[in-house]
This record gives structure tokens, C-alpha cells and sequence, in this order.
């Protein structure tokens, strides 16, 4: 774990600061003289404010850098470090972010990038070694890009590691003497939505007491309707549909479940979340007995460490977001990168910090969930794999009685081969 101040010692800290000005970027050197606080390192912000997932990140960024400024003010400059971020919007496409990267190594020098999707991955993985600049996620990963010595960081395991937690839950709290039955709405317009689909069928190859997959079907990312593909489903009897795609998917999904007279619960992420896709389909209460599985906190309960975390940026940083998923994501995601900077000045002073410098620290730390104010669980990751490979846990969100609810925090993941 981070030893220097530790979560809770942190905690009690907060409430007795005072706003820091903000502090330039760095030099040829990617070190600037932040005055007395400390060596300015820059970071780079990817972001999609204008493609698919616009919807989520305004929310997310801000986040980000209300956590970040908090940071910068309280361990920060007691370290002798400050971090300064410039987002950089690639409409969630590939092409963008390898068009925009060169730019961003020269104008930035960043010591690390904060990831947004599955194209930062396609886009930047095989050439992050010679860059030595590592990609710190804030998603799950991907069965695609599960492979050794890798530049890329996710603080989850891949979407279907999360869904098949979920299936694994599901199966205790509804008691099934039988597999689940399960049927997937996917797209193959990326490979990220094809990957959760092998993943799962996977599992319920390696598992087939826990899950039978009994339908799946691949539809466009903006669908028009789905009532053909539902009908399927329904015939098929499954007991849940798993749609880890977009808001739209789920939506259309619902509207030709309930046009079909069905009940059939659906499985949702933390990018087309219970709160994203109620708000999209008329109210939270539309979705009363569907699901999320993610690995990091649920945000219903306005209560706890991570709610009290999140409350003081609103107070004392000026965070404009909702207690909300993709404000939780964009928490967590900086709250864990941050973590690995201070374990990376440990590791070679506070005027030394390189990318090489933040690669070798993501592979040493061990960041307890106290240290993450219970944003997410443990992180410990290896050279194996680009997310954590043991303590994998999924937490479950619901709607209950028409209020969003968490049904279930760090509920175990079943071990998984590569597919």
C-alpha cells in the first residue's frame, strides 16, 4: 500500500484545506519550479465530449480534475509533486487518437495518459513500450488485450469478467438448481462489444453449471428497434439479457421487451449504467428490476467513505457532478493514478518522475481500498495481465420499488482462462 498518508489520515485532513492556485505545465524536462508546490508533471486527459460517450464525460472529467486539484493541494505539495492535465477530446475513434498522440507526446511529455475506451487500446498499445508513457484506464479491459508486459493499466478486469460475476450472483440470490440462462445484444462495430460476447461464451463453456448461453444477438449500435432480436431471446427462455453496449441498445431493448408483454431482466455496465439509461428511457423506475455489474463502488447509497470523499470536492473544490456513475469512474480513476505517483516518488524522488519511472511503479504498488477511499477494491497488478489478476471483485446495482439500490459491493469473480 501507499505509505506516505494513508486514506484515512488523508480523510481527516481534507476538511482543514484551502484551494490551491493552479499550477503551470512542465518544462523540456516534463519538471517545471511549481514554487513550493513542489515539481509539475504533466498528465494527458483523453476524453470523448463529442462522439458516443459525450454523454457521460463532462461528468467524468470533471471528476477527474476536481480530484486531481485536490491532490495536487493536500499530498501534493507535501511531496514535492504537482500534476497538470490538458484534456484531449478523440470522439471515442482510433483513428483520432493516433492522430492526436504524436502532438500530445510533444506539446505534453506526459509521465502517463488517462484512457477512455477500447481505442485508446487499439490505437496506442503497441507503441506505448518505445513511447514509455503508460495508459491508465478507468474501464474494464479486454479479452483482445489480455497478454504480458503491457503499457496499458485497468483498475477492473474485462467486461465479461464483470458479467460473469454477475451471472455467478444472480444464480445464488435467485437460487437456481440449473445454469443461468443467458442471452446477449451486442454489435460488432468494435471489437470490445465482440470480445464480451467470446468472454462469456467462455465461461459458460468452462462453467456449464453456472451459465448457458442460449441467444445471441449482434445488432447495429443505434438501433431503430429490436423487437425481431427479443423475440428470439424470449423463445429461447432466457433468464437475463446482458447488454454491455451503449444506452440505446438497452432502451430499444426494454421498449420491445414490454411491446412482447415479457419481464426479462437486463444486465447493464457502468457506460450505459442504470442512471444513464433510466434517464434515456423516461425515469429510473422503468428499468425496476434490472441490473449493473462494475467493478468499483455503486453510487446509491448517499452515505460512506467514497460518498463522503466525493461530497468534499463538491464543497471545497467546486465539482459540478452528480453522485453518479461516471462521476464515480472519473474518481476513481484519478484517485488510483494519482496513488501510483506517490508510489513512484517513494520509489525515485519527486524530481525524477518519467513514464518509465510511473510504469515501474504501477507494477510494485499495492493500493489498499482505504488508500482509494473504497472507490474500488485492492489493486495489485503484474506483469501477467493489464488489470489485477487475484481479488477480482463486480459490484451490482439494482432498481428497487422504483430507487436505484445496490444489491450487492465486491461480490466475488470466478476465475477465468483466456479466451
Amino acid at each position: 500500500m501507499v505509505t506516505r498518508m494513508n486514506g484515512r489520515a488523508l480523510a481527516a485532513t481534507v476538511a482543514a484545506t484551502t484551494l490551491l492556485t493552479a499550477c503551470g505545465g512542465g518544462d523540456e524536462d516534463s519538471g517545471g519550479d511549481a514554487g513550493a508546490g513542489g515539481t509539475t508533471y504533466n498528465q494527458a486527459w483523453l476524453v470523448d465530449f463529442s462522439g458516443p460517450y459525450a454523454d457521460v464525460y463532462n461528468e467524468l472529467q470533471a471528476a477527474r480534475e476536481a480530484t486531481n486539484e485536490w491532490w495536487n493541494e493536500t499530498v501534493g505539495s507535501e511531496i514535492g509533486v504537482q500534476l497538470a492535465g490538458e484534456p484531449y477530446d478523440h470522439r471515442y475513434d482510433a483513428a483520432q487518437v493516433a492522430s492526436l498522440w504524436p502532438g500530445i507526446l510533444s506539446e505534453l511529455e506526459p509521465i502517463m495518459a488517462m484512457g477512455v475506451g477500447g481505442p485508446d487500446v487499439a490505437a496506442l498499445q503497441q507503441r506505448l513500450p518505445q513511447d514509455q508513457v503508460p495508459l491508465l484506464m478507468n474501464t474494464a479491459g479486454y479479452g483482445y488485450a489480455w497478454s504480458a508486459d503491457q503499457w496499458v493499466f485497468n483498475p477492473r478486469a474485462t467486461y465479461a469478467h464483470e458479467a460473469t460475476g454477475f451471472v455467478d450472483w444472480f444464480k445464488e440470490d435467485r437460487g437456481l438448481d440449473r445454469p443461468v440462462r443467458v442471452a446477449m445484444i451486442s454489435s460488432e462495430a468494435a471489437p470490445a462489444y465482440v470480445d464480451i460476447v467470446d468472454g462469456m461464451e467462455a465461461f459458460a463453456e468452462d462453467f456449464p453449471d453456472m451459465a448457458e448461453v442460449v441467444a445471441v444477438e449482434f445488432a447495429d449500435v443505434q438501433p431503430a428497434a429490436l423487437n425481431s432480436q427479443v423475440s428470439r431471446i424470449v423463445d429461447a427462455e432466457a433468464d437475463v439479457i446482458i447488454i454491455q453496449t451503449n444506452t440505446t441498445q438497452a432502451v430499444v431493448t426494454k421498449q420491445a421487451l414490454e411491446s412482447l408483454g415479457v419481464e426479462i431482466p437486463i444486465m447493464l455496465s457502468s457506460h450505459n449504467s442504470l442512471q444513464a439509461t433510466g434517464a434515456a428511457a423516461g425515469g429510473i423506475e422503468e428499468l425496476e428490476g434490472d441490473y449493473e455489474s462494475y467493478g468499483f463502488v455503486v453510487p446509491a447509497a448517499q452515505e460512506g467513505t467514497a460518498y463522503d470523499f466525493y461530497q468534499m470536492l463538491v464543497e471545497d473544490y467546486g465539482l459540478e457532478a452528480e453522485w453518479t456513475v461516471p462521476t464515480v469512474q472519473g474518481i476513481a480513476h484519478q484517485l488510483y493514478a494519482n496513488r501510483t505517483v506517490e508510489h513512484a516518488v517513494e520509489m525515485v524522488g519527486a524530481e525524477n518522475l518519467t513514464g518509465q519511472a510511473m510504469y515501474d511503479a504501477l507494477l510494485d504498488v499495492e493500493l489498499t481500498a482505504e488508500d482509494l477511499f473504497e472507490f474500488l477494491p485492492p489493486l495489485d497488478w503484474t506483469e501477467e495481465a493489464p488489470f489485477p489478476t487475484s481479488g477480482l471483485t463486480t459490484s451490482i446495482g439494482t432498481i428497487e420499488d422504483g430507487e436505484y439500490a445496490r444489491a450487492e459491493l465486491d461480490h466475488e469473480i470466478p476465475e477465468l482462462e483466456k479466451w
